[in-house]
C-alpha cells in the first residue's frame, strides 16, 4: 500500500486558486504574494503549496492545521475591538523562510522535513460555527502566511461577516495589489510583520523589504486598520539608525499607525542572538514615539515595559486603555472611540 506523504495530501486538499494567470506556454502567474512565481507546469510556487497541475493554478482548500481561539490582542491589534477575542487559524505553507519563526511547525511544511503538522478537514460553516460557539467577534488568518491561501481565507470570511463577524489578516505584508483587491472586501484588519530595514536581512528570510514596505503602504490605503510589528532581534535589528529608519517610514505613511515592537525570544534555526530586554524595547519604543508615531506599544514582556503596554490619549496624554499583556484592566474607549478627557478621535474599531 502506497505511503500517504503530507505532500499528497495537501494536495488533495487543493482547488482550482483565483489569484493567478493562465500563460500560452501552460505556465501560471501567481498573484497571492509578492513573489508573483512564475510556475511551470508541474511545478511549485516558493511557497511550495501553490502549484500548476495541467496549466491550471491549484491551491489550499478545505482544511486548518492550526486553530484557536485567542485574545485580539495577541495577535497583535490594540485599538480592535479591546478584549474581544478572535478565532484564528491556519493552513501549511509560506512564502517565506524565517529562521526565527515562531510558527515553523505549519509555515516550513513542505520546505523542512522536520516541520508539518496534520490538517484536519472543515468547512467555512464549520469555522463560524465554532467562532460563534467561542463567543469569538472576529476571525482572523495566521500562522502561517494567509496571503498564500486567500481563497481558502475568502471562503471562510465570507460565512463570517454574513454572521456578523470582523475579519482580519495578520501577515508579512508581502503582498500584492491583486490579492489585496481580493481580500479586501471582507477584512477590517490588518497586521504587517515589517522585520527590518534592510534589503540584506529581508533577502535571508526570502523576502524583499520594498515589497513590503509597498505593502504597508497599500494596506493603509485601502481603508483597512494597520498595525504593524517589529520583532528586535538584537544584533540582527535592533540599531537606533534601523529603528529611526523604520518609526520614520511608518510616520511618513501616518502618525497613527500602531507600532508594536516585541521581544525576541530563541527559536528554530536562530539561538544565537540573546532574547530581547525590556530597556532594549523601551528604546525603540521611545525612538518610534520622538519620530512622531501616537501609538506605540513595547510587547511580550508584561509588565516589564513601563506605560508601553498602555494606550493614551496623544493630544492630552489621558490613559484610555490600561493593559497587563493581553488582558484589558481598564478601557475608555469601547464603544466610543474618543478621549472622555478633550474629544479626541482615537482612530481604531472600538464598536
Amino acid at each position: 500500500m502506497a505511503v500517504q506523504t503530507l505532500e499528497n495530501v495537501l494536495d488533495s486538499l487543493t482547488v482550482e486558486g483565483e489569484l493567478y494567470e493562465k500563460l500560452a506556454d501552460g505556465s501560471v502567474r501567481c498573484y497571492a504574494c509578492g513573489h508573483r512565481c512564475l510556475i511551470k507546469e508541474g511545478r511549485r510556487g516558493i511557497c511550495k503549496v501553490r502549484f500548476n497541475q495541467g496549466g491550471v493554478l491549484r491551491v489550499p482548500y478545505g482544511y486548518v492545521a492550526a486553530l484557536q481561539c485567542d485574545p485580539t490582542e495577541k495577535k497583535p491589534f490594540f485599538h480592535i475591538l479591546p478584549g474581544s477575542d478572535t478565532l484564528t487559524f491556519g493552513m501549511l505553507g509560506c512564502d517565506f523562510h524565517c529562521g526565527y519563526c515562531q510558527n515553523w511547525l505549519t509555515s516550513q511544511a513542505l520546505r523542512d522535513q522536520s516541520a508539518g503538522t496534520n490538517p484536519m478537514s472543515v468547512t467555512p460553516e464549520q469555522l463560524v460555527t465554532l467562532a460563534k460557539r467561542y463567543r469569538a467577534r472576529l476571525v482572523g488568518s495566521s500562522y502561517n502566511e494567509p496571503l498564500i491561501t486567500s481563497e481558502w481565507a475568502a471562503a471562510v470570511f465570507k460565512q463570517a461577516r454574513q454572521a456578523g463577524l470582523y475579519c482580519v489578516y495578520i501577515s508579512n505584508g508581502n503582498l500584492t495589489q491583486e490579492v489585496l483587491d481580493y481580500i479586501r472586501p471582507y477584512l477590517v484588519g490588518y497586521k504587517i510583520d515589517l522585520k527590518s530595514m534592510r534589503d540584506k536581512n529581508y533577502r535571508q528570510l526570502g523576502g524583499v523589504l520594498q515589497n513590503t514596505l509597498d505593502g504597508i503602504k497599500l494596506v493603509h490605503e485601502a481603508g483597512l486598520w494597520l498595525e504593524v510589528v517589529t520583532l528586535i532581534v538584537p544584533g540582527w535589528n535592533d540599531s537606533d539608525e534601523e529603528l529611526w529608519d523604520a518609526a520614520r517610514y511608518l510616520a511618513s505613511i501616518s502618525p497613527d499607525i500602531p507600532w508594536h515592537v516585541t521581544a525576541f525570544h530563541k527559536d528554530y534555526k536562530m539561538t544565537d542572538p540573546d532574547n530581547t530586554g525590556p530597556q532594549t524595547l523601551i528604546r525603540a519604543a521611545e525612538i518610534g514615539q520622538e519620530a512622531g508615531l501616537h501609538y506605540v506599544y513595547a510587547g511580550n514582556l508584561p509588565g516589564m515595559v513601563g506605560n508601553y503596554e498602555n494606550t493614551y490619549c496623544p493630544q492630552c496624554g489621558e490613559l484610555l486603555i490600561a493593559r497587563y499583556g493581553y488582558q484589558i484592566l481598564m478601557d475608555k474607549l469601547s464603544g466610543v472611540g474618543r478621549c472622555p478627557q478633550c474629544d479626541t478621535a482615537i482612530p481604531g474599531v472600538w464598536s
